[in-house]
């Protein structure tokens, strides 16, 4: 126990509690190790009972987190054990649905504004499909990333309305009359970072935007960048892809007045090693306003796309 024995010589209650935190996370759910109990009787001793009140809120939050019952929360409003400021915290904060090997989080969209998404990747066959017909009942559409074909044939068998883009490898059940808006303009380097761009691009369209594809602009052959910047600058925010070097962000990002989202690929020769070169570019860019998600993540780029432009049109979701 190297954690209670930091605590005991801590000078700080907070410091205390923060490692108890610690010590429950570690958990993952299970009973706590040996001398957890102990700690926790340590950390409300009687001269510190005052402090107790960060302890019993936190106890709170894992024992909802842990047994996903509104109903408790609500009958503890009732006997007045929990205010209802506090239960309406936990109920945002911490509804899902338990399903075994997966935990959906089904208060996401209230929290966030986007519903939980799919890394297909991995899932078993019957994992999957669950998934994605819990998940539209829920919200009534579902997108899933880095998918198969087959895949997207175990889901169709389900849903007939499901589709699948072989390119970006999203496999998705979309509402037809979605209205998109705003606009993302999702540009490329290179043909050949299209996969990438397209899980941008088809990210940030099921949640709302309307997208501009700008593809194969790269540096090698600038006149061709420079002849569509016009559209570019007339989007809310830019997403660049690029392997190779990764310059085009830095290029677009010293040529218009709007946030660049810099996405490397591993697209490129042996020292691009795997899309480092284009990330370690992207980092050290001299231009500015310039942000960097990681190798490959056409997805986190949709999504963060998708937050700056509802911020630029001022809506909230639509997606």
């Amino acid at each position: 126990m190297g954690l209670y024995k930091q605590a005991q010589t801590a000078e700080a209650v907070e410091s205390r509690f923060g490692i108890w935190h610690r010590i429950w996370g570690s958990c993952e759910g299970n009973e706590p190790p040996e001398g957890a109990v102990t700690f926790m009787a340590f950390c409300v001793e009687p001269e510190e009972r005052d402090m107790g009140e960060k302890t019993r809120q936190y106890q709170k939050e894992r024992d909802f987190m842990k047994e996903n019952n509104i109903q408790q929360i609500l009958e503890q409003v009732k006997e007045g054990t929990l205010s209802v400021e506090e239960a309406g915290q936990l109920i945002h904060m911490g509804r899902y649905e338990e399903m075994g090997y997966a935990k959906l989080d089904i208060s996401r969209k209230e929290r966030t504004g986007f519903g939980e998404v799919v890394f297909c990747s991995g899932k078993t066959d019957d994992h999957l499909e669950a998934i994605y017909e819990r998940l539209y009942e829920k919200e009534g559409e579902v997108l899933g990333t880095r998918a198969t074909k087959a895949q997207f044939e175990l889901i169709r068998g389900r849903f007939p309305q499901a589709s699948y883009d072989p390119v970006s490898r999203v496999l998705k059940i979309q509402s037809k009359d979605k209205e998109l808006m705003g606009n993302v303009a999702v540009c490329t380097a290179g043909t050949a970072d299209i996969p990438v761009a397209e899980e941008a691009a088809q990210t940030a369209e099921f949640f709302g935007a309307y997208v501009e594809r700008i593809y194969d602009v790269g540096v090698s052959g600038i006149h061709r960048l420079l002849n569509r910047m016009e559209t570019i600058r007339k989007a809310n925010c830019v997403v660049a892809v690029a392997g190779m070097e990764g310059a085009l962000a830095s290029v677009i990002g010293g040529m218009v007045s709007r946030p660049v989202i810099a996405v490397p690929t591993s697209v490129g020769y042996g020292a691009n090693f795997h899309g480092l070169s284009a990330l370690l570019t992207m980092i050290n860019s001299c231009a500015n306003g310039i942000a960097v998600v990681n190798i490959d993540n056409g997805y986190g780029a949709g999504y963060l796309a998708t937050q700056m432009n509802r911020l630029a049109v001022g809506g909230e979701s639509n997606g």
